[in-house]
């Protein structure tokens, strides 16, 4: 019953996605798609402190800090991608990050790479070649758009093991609030930065605000379903699904209202959803392996 969460996650995630892509079509920044997004995140995760924990003094505040760059950083990087290339193609690359997650927590020596990450590898390898390829004309824009999801991809995988590491001492009561309000300030600082007439733009700040309602609400459905139930691995397999709805609700919504996936042939979608098949296979190759360590 709890799968519902991370299923629900992988929607929002495209939905919010979709609906950031929108306002950016309109005239809204990444800097400000970046720090209205923050700022969401950051009140809806104050909610959390009520669930306890343990101040571990500032001597340690440097982790949750880095958890919060972290997360600035993946996220800038998220919408910078979308901004770049089509949802169809960033988001089913996000999905790497299971992999990414993997070799890390090798790295760490926390446990040894199974050879099932090395298949999933390569199946990864070959799920963005298939989507890389389907550029029509614009090999650069969609390359910027695979590097910047893969970039997206390492940092939140950063992110996760970190957050495995450090967060069990702090408690989920104290650790993602602190995150989270660090990660509010430092859309604080960057709001300077921003040129926030490009709000009263038409079309901007309705899909603006509900996309980033949506990406806040998807990160709270994967948080409750790792902290409350614990099945870590199953959720992610669910959630890696995003990569499939990535191209589909983007190739339908492009249809429906408009958008560069409408502008594609068949035969260029069907390959990028071939792609984001192959994706979620290797992903859920990765899970798979850690289920049976």
């Amino acid at each position: 019953m709890h799968l519902i969460l991370p299923l629900m996650a992988s929607l929002l995630l495209v939905g919010g996605l979709i609906l950031i892509k929108r306002a950016g079509q309109a005239g809204a920044s990444s800097l400000m798609v970046l720090c209205v997004s923050n700022l969401t995140s950051s009140f809806i995760f104050s909610i959390f402190w009520a669930l306890g924990g343990a101040f571990r003094g500032w001597e340690l505040i440097w982790q949750p800090l880095v958890i919060a760059a972290l997360f600035v950083m993946g996220l800038g990087l998220t919408f910078a991608a979308v901004e770049v290339g089509d949802v169809s193609i960033a988001t089913p690359i996000f999905g790497v990050k299971v992999v990414f997650v993997a070799i890390l927590v090798t790295l760490l020596g926390v446990q040894d790479l199974p050879r099932s990450v090395w298949h999933a590898a390569v199946l990864a390898t070959l799920g963005i070649g298939l989507i890389q390829c389907t550029g029509q004309g614009k090999p650069r824009r969609v390359a910027m758009t695979v590097l910047l999801a893969l970039s997206a991809a390492i940092s939140f995988a950063t992110f996760d093991v970190l957050v495995q590491r450090w967060a069990p001492a702090w408690g989920v009561g104290r650790f993602l609030p602190l995150v989270y309000w660090m990660v509010g300030i430092s859309s604080i600082a960057l709001a300077p930065f921003v040129s926030w007439k490009e709000i009263r733009k038409p079309g901007v700040i309705a899909p603006l605000s509900a996309g980033s309602v949506l990406i806040s609400l998807q990160a709270i459905c994967i948080v409750s379903a790792v902290g409350i139930f614990g099945d870590a691995a199953r959720v992610n397999v669910v959630y890696s699904l995003r990569g499939l709805w990535g191209v589909l609700l983007a190739w339908a919504v492009a249809k429906r209202w408009g958008g560069a996936e409408a502008e594609h042939s068949k035969g260029v979608m069907l390959t990028r959803l071939a792609g984001a098949v192959v994706l979620t296979i290797a992903v859920i190759l990765v899970i798979l392996s850690e289920l049976s360590a």
